[in-house]
């Protein structure tokens, strides 16, 4: 009961801080399309990421039963995805020493995000307004949310496996359990009657004599 409401919280921890991050590079990656430009690597990666977070966490939910029999199974994808999202956000490291309130052409952080100038035309204006800097820096923290929340949820569900098996093994040593007794049972009645019948037939032995 613990792990279901613990593991539901936090999906829709996941879900909730995962959707802002896709709809926010989605802007992004629709002006590099507009302008016929590849999308840079460092919002590529987290927005595929994302994407493929959200649709995991949704079929974890709402599949919960399947989930929770296969919680080893889900650990390892959660690990997986914590994994993915600290290599997308390493490559967005850059925008952490960035200050969206005053940009600047010579700040450092606009040479990894250079790319981001030529989209003015789609009315992304990198060095005119914050917006841009406040979108990847928010990007940014909700990804190192996400790795703590997908970290957090793998521990649970591998610890939730543990519990499971051990409930299994103790099961099927009731059950043998079990069987042996009545299997014991079983042997020790027609022992019993051949005893009886051993001695019923000495006795009339006995009375024919």
């Amino acid at each position: 009961m613990l792990f279901a409401i613990f593991f539901t919280l936090w999906r829709f921890s996941e879900i909730v801080t995962l959707i802002p991050i896709m709809g926010m590079l989605a802007w992004f990656i629709h002006a590099f399309i507009n302008e016929n430009e590849l999308t840079p690597n460092y919002i590529l990666v987290l927005f595929i990421i994302s994407v493929l977070a959200v649709a995991w966490t949704i079929f974890t939910l709402f599949s919960y039963h399947r989930s929770s029999n296969n919680s080893h199974f889900v650990s390892l994808i959660d690990l997986a995805f914590a994994g993915a999202l600290i290599g997308a956000v390493y490559q967005l490291r850059f925008i952490t020493h960035a200050n969206c309130y005053h940009i600047e052409s010579t700040d450092q952080w606009l040479l990894p995000a250079r790319t981001l100038i030529s989209l003015k035309p789609q009315g992304i204006d990198v060095l005119g307004s914050s917006k841009p800097c406040a979108v990847l820096k928010t990007c940014f923290a909700l990804g190192i949310m996400n790795i703590v929340f997908f970290f957090f949820t793998a521990v649970l569900a591998w610890m939730h496996g543990g519990k499971l098996s051990r409930n299994e093994r103790e099961r099927r040593v009731v059950t043998e359990t079990t069987v042996r007794r009545h299997r014991s049972r079983g042997t020790s009645r027609p022992r019993s009657g051949s005893h009886h019948s051993r001695r019923s037939s000495h006795s009339h032995q006995r009375v024919y004599v």
